[in-house]
């Protein structure tokens, strides 16, 4: 089965044309390298929980909303060299374009798929 990266950040909800347009280009990198999709969803239903969240997890402000984002790779040998291409590229270096959001308090890792139904 394919293997997928996900992500969650808080964004500035000013900074949302921003972000798209970071995104875009993190796409086109993502998908030269091998990714088989890539996946932006922004946050229009995403509570606050009493013990843990989404916002809570990426210290969402009140002038921010979680986006949520996964990567779709053939396979975790393809995402592992992929993926170190994709941080080599220097379309996504912070200087040509930077992230317009804290990747500090991003969360993500790397899945296996077990079902997909």
């Amino acid at each position: 089965m394919s293997y997928v990266d996900g992500f969650v950040a808080a964004v500035p909800t000013a900074a949302r044309a921003a972000f798209l347009d970071h995104a875009r280009i993190a796409a086109t990198v993502f998908k030269e390298h091998g990714a088989l999709q890539v996946v932006e969803c922004w946050g229009t239903d995403v509570p606050d929980g009493e013990v843990t969240s989404f916002p809570m997890a990426v210290k969402c402000a009140a002038d921010e909303t979680v986006v949520f984002s996964w990567i779709i790779w053939p396979s975790r040998a393809v995402r592992d060299v992929g993926m170190d291409k994709v941080m080599a590229d220097p379309r996504l270096h912070p200087d040509t374009n930077p992230m317009p959001f804290d990747g500090k308090r991003a969360i993500f890792g790397g899945f296996e798929q077990i079902l997909v139904a």
